[in-house]
């Protein structure tokens, strides 16, 4: 019997789990890290493939999608309804973490040992940008750099002007057009082969994280674990639940539909992973192909919302732990700095990170707090990386739904797997 894509990630994330914790229990921390290292070349090596991917899969069907509609005030009216969306549910995640974080109050359940100041944390960030420099940093100066680092926003931005010029140029534009269409199918034939990989990337992924952390990291920090993933359940299953019902739009369905993006993306604790599975899901489901092009791909920079989420569920459980009550305001106002500074981190390493600990800076908190999850964040990575992949997944849904870009009585193409 064949095993599907699905299966073999299955697979490799329990043996991953397995040499992990074998690696674990046997040799020393420093020989199991660098044992675990090693195996992480295989996930390494994937996500490298991934991002080559990316650039040139965005470009194309973007540029394709916009080509063919031709008309820049519709584009900006999707543009503005995306992101009113997104917002609307940067608020939501970003509250639904605050309240987590007050009723279950992790912090304050068991006696956490605050670290000495000044505490290595090993987080390569960058100082927040300011409004002005975010807004800047959206519009490439070359395109060719945008496609070579993977800037998604100014990639869209480009593409935005490339589809509405083709679009406009008319029939002089045709065989430029149907080039960029064979080079999307192209680039999605690619998307294959690289696919392959995926459960050699989990394995090597989940036994790099187990073998450095082990298993019984879980235990000590079990509670914590249990609220954060509550939160995030309770975002899928209800609010996200809630906006599909009231659109519409069949929740389960798309679910069912997700489940490989979303597995991956758990296993490999990264949303990216699964960026190219993700377009050939929603077109499956029925969404047309200008309206994933554009959404989906700015959903990386602005609708994360696991990551949202977690940035107050963090903020809020670090000062738990160091004993400082933050009063009603505090919390209103760290939510909207938080919507502001979460926007222009796209691209950084463990974003998330470099943005608590700007927060806690702010609110006179102590930024070596962060070691005390930083041993526990590739697990929290996880949850958060596929929680914002079903959320651009309902986001891409309900845009499309607007449009009148979703039919539901498309019939989808079944890959062979």
């Amino acid at each position: 019997m064949k095993l599907t894509i699905t299966t073999k990630i299955v697979i490799g994330f329990v043996l991953g789990v397995l040499i992990g914790q074998v690696l674990n229990s046997t040799f020393s921390p420093e020989e199991a890290t660098a044992y675990g290292a090693k195996l992480q070349l295989f996930s390494k090596v994937f996500l490298k493939l991934i991002k080559m991917i990316i650039g040139p899969l965005v470009f194309s069907t973007l540029v394709v999608g916009i080509a063919k509609l031709g008309d820049f005030k519709v584009v900006g009216r999707i543009g503005i309804k995306t992101l009113g969306y997104f917002y609307f549910a940067t608020i939501l995640s970003l509250i639904i973490g605050l309240v987590v974080v007050n009723i279950t109050k992790p912090g304050s359940i068991q006696s956490w040992p605050r670290p000495a100041a000044g505490t290595s944390l090993g987080i390569e960030g960058k100082k927040l940008n300011s409004l002005e420099d975010f807004i800047l940093h959206i519009f490439p100066d070359s395109a060719f750099r945008a496609l070579a680092e993977n800037e998604i926003l100014q990639i869209v931005v480009f593409s935005l002007f490339f589809g509405v010029a083709l679009g406009a140029i008319g029939d002089k534009g045709k065989s430029i057009l149907k080039a960029l269409d064979a080079l999307s199918e192209l680039v999605f034939k690619m998307v294959g082969y690289v696919m392959q990989l995926a459960p050699f990337a989990v394995l090597g992924a989940m036994a790099a994280v187990v073998a450095s952390k082990g298993l019984s990291i879980l235990v000590s920090y079990a509670y914590l674990l249990l609220c954060f993933y509550g939160g995030l359940i309770f975002f899928i299953f209800v609010v996200l639940l809630a906006i599909c019902t009231v659109m519409g739009i069949p929740f389960f369905r798309l679910l069912k539909a997700m489940k490989d993006a979303l597995l991956l993306s758990f296993s490999t604790a990264s949303s990216e992973a699964s960026l190219p599975q993700q377009i050939k899901i929603l077109e499956n489901f029925g969404i047309s192909n200008r309206i994933i092009g554009f959404v989906l791909p700015l959903g990386y920079s602005f609708n994360l919302d696991g990551s949202m989420m977690y940035m107050t569920f963090a903020t809020g459980f670090i000062a738990q732990a160091y004993g400082v009550p933050l009063t009603l305001q505090q919390q209103i106002f760290m939510l909207l700095t938080l919507m502001i500074t979460s926007k222009g981190i796209a691209g950084v390493p463990r974003a998330s990170l470099v943005v608590i600990a700007g927060t806690l800076s702010q609110f006179n908190l102590p930024v070596e707090g962060l070691a005390l999850i930083l041993g526990i964040d590739p697990f929290l990575d996880m949850g958060r990386s596929a929680t914002s992949v079903m959320g651009n997944a309902v986001a891409t849904s309900v845009v499309a739904k607007w449009e009148g870009e979703l039919d539901l009585n498309h019939v989808p193409v079944l890959d062979e797997a």
